[in-house]
């Protein structure tokens, strides 16, 4: 099977798409064949996404995608030993009839019907013996690269970079895409070139930026948002799994609880929240007891985290929602804080985004009793969550895993779109993950994603799975609703993209020695200078 992870297939590869010739005879029809699948004998080997045109028994031309390409020399089959091989490979040579290069494919529909956006299979199959021809690009570019302004471009098909790919932006919005892949293998780069491409738009796009990837972009229309906790927002649990107290810690929880529900205004609008709520803890300590020593470690908690998260936990800040601004790309920088931090803010602002929606939405529907003023996004909003399978898992119950299900449900209604993002689809939670109506699916090596993927999407078979660790960086294959055909791209790069990138040790090691080298010259120098310039002076 042609593997494009293996060095020399993908320069073959590249040599057979730099030769690619409009219309060019493949090979010629197979077997068996299906409306939805047939198998063919080319004259060469042919890569996988290679898009072909044929004719069915009523003269319609039909579009197809190859799965996968298998080579077998009849000479080198069964071959028991070096010798026998040796000699086999001197009569392959000179036997041009010796290989054979079966290609397999994907029936995509007639053709005609897939430039109007309609996947139509043929009632008939194509007969044994229909000649194979190589896709031309005024059709791809017909089916491809549409011209209607919800089409935004991402990448170029992988067998033929002169045909350019572009996804629905209406879709992804309001039936939700999955961005999958190994690791270092282009999702960052991806989720950018999404963004600036809503941002030329403009569009209001959210970015939950876990391990600062996104302080790279440039351009109008970009919002760098530093992620803050209000602890005067929480309730007592969730500013438990703030400052770390263990959920089992039933009588350090208690006390939270009971210090939280005290009616004192001076905690949850005085000036010190923090010395408010020490004190309230202080007086359960004192008045019961049995609570004293579990008081005091809540305090010491509570010490322990102002001084870890002082840049985080802002008493004072406004609502975090309102540093996002509509039109623009806002990205969120959640960097400094813990797991369990990070899941506390961003279920906080995917519920409070959703709220908000669900308030424009009753604004339009001329409900009189809403304050235009208490609206913070009156079109449309995209979320971007990175590390799904951290805050979606499929082993634990999350804040983000239920307020992010629940935006894959009722985001389609009010004009709330979600991405996620994974490395590791086989932890991610499944209900999730089957919401996505689109998908963008890089290198996976892993069995158990494969089969996730595979069990969770309709567009997905068993063929296409088998592709998958065939893919190079920043090549993906596409499905779902937000492009007319499943197609394998090569995604646009983001030139000024830094972070997400595999870093370079040995270049970095060299550079700090360098830099240390010439302190060292310079501190040099310096003393140098001063004792001759005192020299001079005396």
């Amino acid at each position: 099977m042609i593997n494009g992870a293996d060095e020399a297939n993908s320069d073959r590869d590249l040599d057979i798409n730099q030769t690619q010739v409009d219309g060019e005879l493949l090979g010629v029809v197979i077997g068996v064949t299906k409306p939805g699948y047939i198998t063919f004998e080319g004259k060469e080997p042919v890569g996988l996404g290679e898009y072909i045109t044929i004719t069915n028994g009523q003269r319609k031309s039909i579009l197809g995608v190859v799965e996968s390409c298998f080579i077998k020399s009849d000479a080198l089959d069964e071959i028991s030993n070096f010798e026998e091989a040796l000699e086999s490979k001197i009569i392959a040579e000179i036997n041009k009839r010796d290989k054979s290069f079966k290609v397999n494919v994907k029936i995509l529909g007639l053709q005609e019907m897939l430039k109007r956006s309609k996947s139509i299979l043929p009632e008939i199959p194509p007969l044994p013996g229909t000649e194979v021809y190589r896709a031309r690009r005024e059709d791809l570019r017909d089916i491809f690269d549409s011209e209607e302004e919800s089409w935004i471009k991402i990448g170029t098909l992988l067998r033929n970079t002169s045909v350019n790919v572009k996804v629905n932006t209406n879709k992804m919005t309001t039936r939700h895409l999955g961005i999958l892949a190994m690791t270092g293998m282009g999702k960052s780069n991806l989720v950018s070139v999404i963004a600036k491409s809503i941002a030329q738009i403009p569009g209001t796009m959210v970015i939950f930026d876990y391990h600062d990837e996104y302080r790279f972009l440039k351009g109008e229309n970009i919002n760098f948002v530093q992620a803050r906790i209000n602890p005067r927002l929480l309730t007592s649990d969730k500013f438990a799994e703030v400052i770390e107290i263990r959920e089992n810690a039933d009588i350090q929880n208690t006390i939270l609880l009971k210090a939280f529900e005290n009616d004192d205004l001076k905690m949850k609008t005085g000036d010190d929240f923090w010395d408010e709520l020490e004190k309230n803890i202080g007086g359960i300590g004192f008045k019961e007891k049995r609570f004293s020593s579990s008081a005091d470690r809540v305090i010491d908690k509570i010490k322990e985290a102002r001084r870890r998260f002082d840049n985080i936990l802002i008493p004072d800040a406004s609502d975090p929602v309102s540093q996002i601004r509509e039109g623009c790309i806002n990205i969120i920088n959640l960097i400094e804080f813990t797991e369990k931090q990070a899941n506390v803010a961003i279920a906080f602002y995917l519920e409070s985004i959703l709220y908000h929606r669900k308030l424009a939405k009753g604004q339009s529907l001329n409900a009189n009793h809403i304050n235009k003023n208490q609206i913070l996004f009156h079109s449309p909003v995209i979320v971007v969550v990175e590390e799904a399978h951290v805050f979606m898992p499929k082993s634990e119950n999350t804040d983000t895993k239920y307020i992010a299900s629940k935006v894959a449900r009722e985001g389609r209604k009010f004009g709330v779109g979600l991405i996620i993002v994974s490395q590791r689809p086989r932890t991610l939670d499944p209900n999730v993950l089957s919401q996505m109506g689109s998908l963008a699916i890089m290198k996976l090596v892993q069995q158990e994603d494969q089969s996730q993927i595979e069990s969770s999407s309709e567009s997905i078979n068993g063929k296409i799975i088998e592709q998958l660790p065939s893919l190079n960086p920043g090549e993906a294959l596409l499905v779902g609703q937000w492009v007319n055909l499943p197609s394998f791209i090569r995604i646009d790069e983001i030139l000024e993209r830094t972070m997400g990138k595999d870093p370079e040790p040995v270049n970095e090691w060299k550079n700090t020695k360098e830099k240390k080298d010439l302190s060292v010259e310079d501190s040099r120098l310096f003393i140098r200078e001063e004792y001759i310039e005192e020299e001079y002076i005396e």
